[in-house]
């Protein structure tokens, strides 16, 4: 009896500290890399430092099911996020987010990104979300 208690407690605690994200990656190096493998994607990301105190991420997105992959590369300044879907993919939902020299990126199935959504960026103004650049590789 002590013991289905004490198994099932162990297995609540486990789910309740699950994270609300599905996947998360920090990387606080640049070239350091972090991967996730959510939904039908597989991803890989890292950055390199840029001009004007930017980090450079490159994170480059391949279907798990074969087909090419895609690569997003954006600059991050200080305090800046941004979260996106990839075109084809519905969800999941990914979020890189920047803290000093730490970039986080983290996914979540079931959400879409609205392209139209500002971001809030370092000093606290907004913007339209967009990338530096993507596509195929």
């Amino acid at each position: 009896m002590i013991r289905n208690t004490l198994s099932a407690s162990v297995l609540a605690a486990l789910f309740l500290a699950a994270p609300a994200f599905a996947d998360e990656a920090t990387i606080g190096r640049p070239i350091e890399a972090g991967s996730l493998h959510e939904g039908h994607l597989d991803m890989v990301v890292y950055y390199v430092p840029a001009e004007r105190d930017l980090l450079e991420v490159t994170a480059t997105f391949a279907p798990k099911t074969g087909g090419d992959p895609q690569r997003v590369v954006m600059g991050l300044a200080d305090g800046d996020s941004v979260a996106f879907s990839m075109p084809g993919h519905r969800g999941p939902l990914y979020a890189f987010s920047r803290s000093g020299e730490k970039v986080t990126v983290s996914s979540e199935t079931g959400m879409r990104a609205d392209a139209n959504a500002p971001i809030r960026l370092a000093d606290g103004s907004l913007r339209a979300a967009g990338l530096a650049s993507a596509g195929p590789m």
